[in-house]
């Protein structure tokens, strides 16, 4: 019996074990999606403001801005912030502006401010703390999101509803990218959604920015502006940060989940996939060493077994390890299957779609943990990031160096 193979027999089993607990994990994310969906949304209809940060315009953008328009909600408000008037959605964002305006059956008092160039954070966070400056006093709970999400009408009753139990600290959904046409958006899909399953009945580790609600009086009892905004590039971890610094607790929100969509090159998404990770590797070091662990043992494993099956060995070493390979893959398609079952119940409006490239969430899971591996490398190593033209330093989790920009 060779070296190799009792190395690999060992990884293998350390593999086997974490690719059987991940599998676990997906069915409770499905069990708990379900269960909250079946649940009524209660009540808790606090006064709240949304501020959303619009960084250039696409082509789903006004088609976005209109959803967050027009929520199922009683009276609240909404503010959107740019950094300038030269940016490209200023001109249609002001027109949104006007037209809600105008309507007198508009539940939605909204604004657009704009925030100038920033200075001592990212261009998001300092978006976002303008736009609190334009928040009316008797507001009772503050939502942040994104623009590039297309929410559904009940979504901003769905994020504040958690906030009715006093212990809930933070309300959090998440993104979930949807395959498309192209290759590159169906990995970006089977990418991300890996990250999104993590999310579950248990206190989160972190909230996204794209759709997040907390308390205005527990914002400004953690300090949120003065201390965790102050010097960052990341809204949603400095938020988490605070929480979990004031013992507080992070609620996910299965009905939060929303429906994102993006193409680009294969370049461009591995810029993006490796700020992701660049991003968790400053503010959240423990979960990136978790995942950096956990997709080298996945490399090393399959590095190893490979070698096996292509060296003389016993016939029967070689069948062993096939077999370990072979139920190792097929408890990671099996978790992306689960991802399909997901986005088929979440977005019945996307069946069409679905119907073709669902699969791509199991059959790109050969792929996605090498993509990872490398993500989690590069972030190992570099500390620079470029983001809505920006480029940044992130020096430490409380200092980021602005070291140029991009026009327009």
């Amino acid at each position: 019996m060779g070296g190799a193979f009792i190395i690999f027999i060992i990884l293998g089993i350390l593999l086997l074990a974490q690719s059987a607990r991940s599998l676990r994990d997906g069915f409770r994310f499905l069990c708990y999606v379900r269960r909250c969906r079946a649940q009524e949304l209660g009540d808790y209809l606090p006064k709240a403001a949304v501020v959303i940060p619009v960084t250039g315009e696409d082509a789903g953008l006004r088609a976005n801005i209109a959803a967050f328009m027009a929520q199922d909600y009683p009276q609240y408000q909404l503010v959107l912030v740019v950094c300038d008037q030269n940016d490209p959605a200023y001109t249609t964002l002001n027109a949104l502006v006007e037209e809600g305006t105008r309507s007198s059956a508009s539940r939605c008092n909204a604004a657009l401010v704009v925030a100038g160039p920033s200075q001592a954070q990212g261009q998001k966070v300092h978006s976002l703390l303008r736009g609190l400056e334009a928040v009316k006093p008797e507001i009772e709970v503050l939502v942040f999101a994104d623009a590039d999400a297309r929410p559904d009408s009940t979504w901003l009753r769905s994020l504040a509803a958690p906030l009715a139990n006093r212990n809930v600290t933070v309300s959090t959904g998440f993104r979930w990218y949807l395959p498309g046409r192209t290759f590159v958006s169906q990995l970006r899909a089977a990418w991300d959604t890996s990250i999104a399953t993590f999310m579950g009945e248990h206190d989160s580790s972190f909230p996204w920015g794209g759709s997040m609600a907390i308390r205005v009086k527990d914002f400004n009892r953690l300090q949120v502006r003065e201390r965790y905004w102050a010097s960052t590039v990341s809204d949603d971890y400095g938020l988490g940060r605070a929480v979990h610094d004031g013992g507080g607790r992070i609620r996910f929100e299965p009905r939060c989940l929303v429906a994102s969509r993006e193409d680009s090159s294969f370049a461009e998404f591995m810029h993006w996939a490796n700020r992701q990770i660049i991003i968790t590797r400053v503010y959240a070091p423990r979960l990136w060493a978790m995942g950096l662990a956990a997709h080298v043992l996945y490399s090393l494993a399959f590095i190893c077994g490979f070698f096996v099956l292509l060296s003389p060995a016993a016939a029967r070493e070689r069948v062993a390890v096939a077999a370990l390979l072979a139920v190792i893959l097929g408890l990671g398609m099996g978790k992306g299957k689960i991802r399909a079952v997901v986005a088929r119940e979440i977005f019945p409006e996307e069946q069409e779609l679905l119907a073709r490239y669902a699969k791509r969430y199991w059959q790109l899971t050969l792929l996605v943990p090498w993509v990872m591996l490398w993500n989690f490398v590069v972030a190992g190593f570099v500390r620079t990031i470029e983001w809505s033209g920006v480029r940044y330093r992130l020096r430490s989790d409380h200092e980021v160096e602005i070291v140029g920009r991009k026009s327009h």
